[in-house]
């Protein structure tokens, strides 16, 4: 899907007003500008009460440095890993693997790929718990585009929004030198930059558990307005009660959480807030012994770590018959069906 394509159902973030494309911006009805930066419109707003610094690194940026094709200082990664990835990228033309993919890959895929910043041979891509499928899928927090690209696999006309401009260009690249048709928005969960009732579905990973209580709700409700009525949602979230959530919540005494940290949820906690933000919710098992445990991982691992996974893997598996593991599980997926 490209740009020209999504522009009708794009809208200002700040008032929902229709933007209108003149050149290498977009033109909100109340005179709000908003460029477009290697075919990617940036949907920022410098009012925004963010998450991540990237939001206001973005939106400076998108406007003056625009022609910069990396856009590193935008990147999520820790600052002592920027002066590498900036290294890493003035010889990008020689790496195997998308330089940003690479530094972002722990800060997307979870704590089993500490060893592997900076280092990858190859694109990790998971297998999307989603049925084969069609209708236009929004993916929340698509940061370098993993998820985005495992749903253009299964059928879904994918539209991916994060709000990192270099995460969302190396995304662009990737989907580009897989040969897949998605479309990139820089943007916020909080300030959906879409018209009500644009998608049939919406899927998000690994990104509603760093907002406050409030903002996750908030999120959720910006999701249901970009819904179609019937619209299906699947968003992963932490289980308070698993294994090794707990011991996180241990570590830092139990507290609620500033900043990026994760929030945790109990399920009854989950099924409450997705049934009256969104629509009736149901939970399923994601994983256990840790946040973004995937089976298509497991080739990428060393020994210790692949246990890990089939040990997550194997519980799973226990699950169906003993489906009160939900409650220990560590990372669930909330199935919702749109109200109408």
């Amino acid at each position: 899907m490209s740009l020209e394509k999504i522009l009708p159902s794009l809208r200002c973030p700040v008032n929902g007003d229709e933007l209108e494309r003149r050149g290498d911006m977009l033109i909100s009805a109340s005179g709000r500008e908003y460029p477009i930066v290697h075919g990617i419109p940036v949907l920022l707003s410098n009012t925004d009460d963010p998450t991540l610094w990237v939001v206001k690194a973005s939106y400076e940026a998108a406007r003056k440095n625009p022609e910069d094709p990396y856009q590193a200082d935008t990147v999520a990664v820790l600052p002592h890993e920027l002066p590498a990835l900036k290294e890493r990228l003035r010889r990008a033309g020689e790496e195997k693997v998308d330089p940003v993919i690479s530094f972002l890959i722990i800060a997307t895929n979870g704590y089993l790929y500490g060893d592997l910043v900076g280092t990858l041979q190859e694109v990790p891509i998971p297998q999307i718990r989603l049925p084969q499928g069609e209708g236009l899928l929004l993916d929340i927090g698509c940061s370098w585009g993993r998820w985005s690209v495992a749903a253009a696999r299964k059928g879904y006309s994918v539209v991916g929004i994060d709000p990192s401009l270099g995460g969302v260009l190396a995304a662009q690249r990737l989907t580009r030198k897989l040969g897949l048709d998605v479309t990139f928005v820089v943007g916020t969960a909080l300030r959906l930059p879409f018209a009500s009732g644009t998608f049939d579905h919406i899927y998000s990973n690994s990104v509603l558990q760093h907002f406050s209580y409030e903002n996750a709700e908030l999120a959720v409700r910006e999701a249901a307005k970009v819904s179609k009525k019937d619209a299906s949602l699947l968003m992963q979230m932490p289980n308070k009660f698993g294994i090794r959530c707990l011991y996180h919540q241990a570590r830092r005494g139990f507290s609620s959480g500033t900043g990026f940290d994760v929030r945790y949820y109990s399920p009854g906690n989950l099924r409450n807030l997705f049934s009256s933000s969104f629509g009736p919710s149901e939970l399923s098992i994601d994983g256990f012994f840790g946040l973004g445990i995937q089976a298509s991982d497991r080739k990428f691992l060393p020994l210790s770590k692949r246990l890990v996974v089939d040990a997550s893997e194997s519980l799973r598996g226990v699950s169906r018959a003993l489906p009160g593991l939900l409650n220990v599980a560590d990372s669930l997926y909330v199935n919702s069906r749109r109200a109408a």
